[in-house]
């Protein structure tokens, strides 16, 4: 499923409730109370307001309602606070076994992507696209902001750096972006 957005520049242009009927593993939604470590109280209340409560890792909940709470972090608390969210999916959403290297650790995104989203209809995904040794490309054309998918790529950089490199740089590319109203954010990745 393509996503087209007419509005303006905001995480709220990506419609909840075209993913009606899609739902989400508890477990990958505590991401958001991880992520806001000195404010989980109000993550938990945020959650609450859009129908996720009480949250249970083991429940299934419905996309359009986090969607919705992921609108609020971004457009109350900033578009940092939900790249920190990004960063801590790895370890509380279910990821596949046996990653050891950091090719192995971005194709796992998808592939972790849909072992916590289950439903009818397209949710979009994440495409990694080798370059050359030391360069790749993802393209993200799910609909979470951003800043939740750049801190996600960057935490899989982070843990499976390789030893030979002294960093694994993600930047966002400023041609293909969700916000903007394109299909797909893409992300240059090297290392």
């Amino acid at each position: 499923m393509e996503l087209k957005i007419s509005a303006p520049v905001t995480a709220s242009s990506l419609r909840p409730e075209a993913f009606a009927g899609v739902e989400v593993i508890g477990q990958s939604i505590l991401a958001i109370v991880n992520g806001m470590e000195l404010a989980q109280s109000r993550a938990l209340r945020i959650l609450a307001e859009n129908g996720i409560s009480p949250l249970k890792a083991d429940t299934w909940y419905p996309m359009p309602a986090l969607l919705k709470a992921f609108n609020l972090v971004f457009e109350k608390i900033g578009p940092s606070t939900v790249r920190t969210i990004g960063r801590k999916i790895p370890d509380s959403a279910h990821f596949p076994p046996d990653i050891d290297t950091l090719e192995k650790g971005l194709r796992a995104i998808d592939m972790a992507y849909r072992m916590n989203h289950r439903g009818r209809g397209g949710i979009g995904g994440y495409r990694f696209e080798p370059v050359d040794k030391r360069n790749a490309r993802m393209a993200c054309d799910n609909p979470y902001p951003c800043d939740l998918d750049l801190g996600l790529i960057e935490a899989i950089g982070d843990r499976f750096r390789p030893k030979d490199s002294l960093w694994v740089r993600i930047e966002h590319d400023p041609k293909s972006c969700r916000r903007r109203g394109d299909g797909a954010c893409t992300y240059t990745i090297n290392w």
